[in-house]
């Protein structure tokens, strides 16, 4: 299994697991600086890491990115819904939808 080195040092075994990746990017970045990683220095981390990927893992990562923020979009989305029908200020605002007078 291949494996990707950040910055750090720290080693990131390429299984295909987004997560994985994920985690070590925060643990080892933002965590390590006390969530002081600005815009850059994250944007600089993840192309170091694309960079030291084979076109196999950029296509497993990219594919597994594109379906892991379709499924994060989805259900933001939902919960915004949710918090639109439940909220008590449009309580009744659509009950005569659909009705004619």
């Amino acid at each position: 299994m291949r494996k990707v080195r950040l910055s750090t040092g720290y080693e990131i075994s390429l299984d295909g697991e987004l997560l994985s990746v994920l985690e070590a990017l925060y643990r080892e970045l933002t965590l390590k600086h006390e969530l002081k990683v600005s815009f850059q220095d994250m944007m600089r981390e993840v192309e170091a890491l694309v960079d030291q990927m084979d076109d196999a893992d950029r296509r497993r990562y990219l594919i597994e990115s594109l379906f892991l923020n379709s499924v994060t979009y989805e259900n933001e989305m939902l919960d915004a819904y949710m918090r639109k029908i439940t909220s008590p200020d449009d309580a009744g605002a659509d009950d005569d939808v659909g009705e004619h007078s």
